[in-house]
């Protein structure tokens, strides 16, 4: 479904917003949506953390997909859409919704296109552009807080205290998919099935635009995507539209 040029200064008042975050693991996904979060008002839905929180707790799910996260390969486009668009089905996505790590494979997009579509859903398309060195250096200093999420990078976001979350003490750890041979399959595996994706949205007229974050701090990366979006209308009047510089330090690099 395109967004036609004509009606893009209105459309959020009538139809519910979908921003779609697209770039190769250790992008900076997981920044700018929550970035996007606290000045659209919408929640993030990250696949990745959905398909980690099964594995994490054991659900059946957890457990068919385990083998897989670990290894680097992608989740079957069946078992992703299901659990993508349960959590769309929820009430805090009626205005809309950042998708972050999906859709990974042109069958999810089409799938995507074609639910929200039935919807009514405007969808944006925000394509993170890094360099591949720049990912490797970034995913390589990546650590993990065990309790409460946080991610840290010893490049842009490092802790006070080495190796020790700033906010409950816990001992910082590398994440099962952020190590260095993950890391490759992970890239391959996204240049071979999910840049074509990217092609698939411009073919369907999807609204897409590209943001070099390479070597921009997350906070001027954010000020680029904002800028596109209210230039295009793609936001709501009356949200707070506080920069994230304002609001303190960022929680993590990357996705």
């Amino acid at each position: 479904m395109a967004l036609a040029d004509t009606d893009t200064t209105t459309v959020n008042a009538v139809r519910p917003l979908a921003v779609v975050l697209f770039g190769s693991p250790g992008s900076g996904k997981g920044t700018q949506s929550k970035f996007l979060v606290r000045w659209l008002g919408i929640p993030q839905v990250s696949t990745g953390d959905m398909l980690r929180e099964h594995v994490r707790t054991g659900t059946a799910i957890g457990k068919s997909i385990a083998a897989r996260m670990k290894a680097g390969e992608l989740v079957p486009d069946r078992l992703v859409n299901e659990l993508v668009f349960e959590r769309l089905s929820r009430p805090d996505c009626e205005r809309g919704y950042i998708l972050d790590g999906y859709p990974r494979t042109p069958e999810q997009a089409a799938e995507m296109l074609r639910v929200l579509g039935a919807a009514g859903t405007a969808e944006v398309v925000i394509h993170l552009v890094v360099d591949y060195n720049v990912i490797i250096a970034r995913m390589a200093g990546r650590r993990v807080c065990p309790t409460c999420g946080t991610l840290y990078n010893a490049i842009s976001n490092r802790p006070v205290q080495e190796g020790v979350c700033d906010l409950d003490g816990a001992t910082l750890v590398v994440r099962e998919d952020d190590r260095p041979e993950v890391v490759r399959a992970r890239l391959n595996e996204y240049e071979a099935l999910t840049r074509p994706v990217l092609e698939s949205f411009r073919q369907a007229g999807v609204k897409l635009f590209e943001v070099n974050a390479s070597d921009q701090a997350p906070q001027q990366v954010f000020e680029q995507i904002r800028a596109e979006l209210a230039s295009r209308g793609l936001t709501e009047p009356g949200l707070v539209e506080q920069s994230p510089a304002a609001r303190g330090r960022t929680e993590l690099v990357g996705k």
